[in-house]
């Protein structure tokens, strides 16, 4: 099984313009997240793939490894499968590039999922991690998930769900983390269909795979991390990195 990590890495993020290339501990994000990744030991391969020549340089001048998308894309999903789509390879892990604290542990049990399904019922595995704070709940900026008794993803929003209609039921909350495991085919398959109405509205791309019909089984994890989605975030990162 041959397995490859792909870190997409846009230039001009909307909140937080330039963040990949923001300072971490001397190093900038995109390349901290890079090596991060390389450092797990657990991929054949891990690409950088940009629009921008300034990622692009940043890694490779560093001796790492990148790719240039061709096409403007909506999301990360669409630049990794135009890079992946001539590429001889059966399971590919997306880390985002905001993601400096990437860990091997939850790495590995998303890999794990594939190797344990060969009758291949999973098309994506991603990782979900248990939050109990109400403001994080209701934060949109953080996208939850609910799952099935066997952790398949039923549903993901920016809105709390299950909503707490009554309160002592013993429901658990929890984050999506941006952490993706696809199946070749099924990132290919996610490239060639339109976006849908509710993808459209929540602007969460896995959404997409749900409403064709794609299984995601979720993993649970207790690595927290940073995502640096905003200057207050890279400040958390950078005494965290301390």
């Amino acid at each position: 099984m041959k397995i490859i990590s792909m870190i997409p890495a846009r230039y001009s993020a909307s909140r937080f313009p330039a963040k990949l290339m923001q300072d971490l501990g001397g190093k900038t994000v995109i390349l901290r997240t890079y090596e991060a990744t390389v450092a797990t030991k657990l991929f054949d391969d891990v690409i950088v793939v940009t629009d921008s020549d300034i990622i692009y340089n940043e890694i490779v001048n560093h001796g790492g490894k990148a790719m240039m998308s061709k096409k403007e894309h909506d999301c990360g999903s669409d630049r990794i499968a135009e890079a992946v789509e001539l590429l001889d390879v059966d399971i590919v892990i997306n880390v985002q590039g905001d993601e400096p604290f990437t860990d091997k542990e939850s790495l590995t049990k998303l890999i794990e999922v594939f190797k344990q399904d060969p009758n291949k019922e999973v098309d994506l595995a991603s990782l979900m991690v248990h939050i109990t704070d109400e403001e994080e709940i209701k934060n949109p900026n953080t996208v939850k998930v609910i799952v099935d008794q066997a952790d398949f993803a039923l549903y993901f929003s920016r809105s709390p769900i299950p909503y707490p209609r009554d309160k002592d039921v013993g429901v658990r909350y929890f984050k999506h983390k941006g952490v993706y495991a696809f199946r070749k085919q099924a990132i290919m398959d996610f490239y060639n269909l339109p976006m849908l109405s509710l993808e459209a509205s929540e602007k969460i791309e896995c959404i997409r795979y749900l409403e064709y019909g794609k299984r995601i089984k979720m993993v649970e994890t207790d690595v927290q991390g940073v995502e640096i989605d905003t200057p207050e975030d890279l400040e958390r990162a950078k005494k965290l990195w301390k």
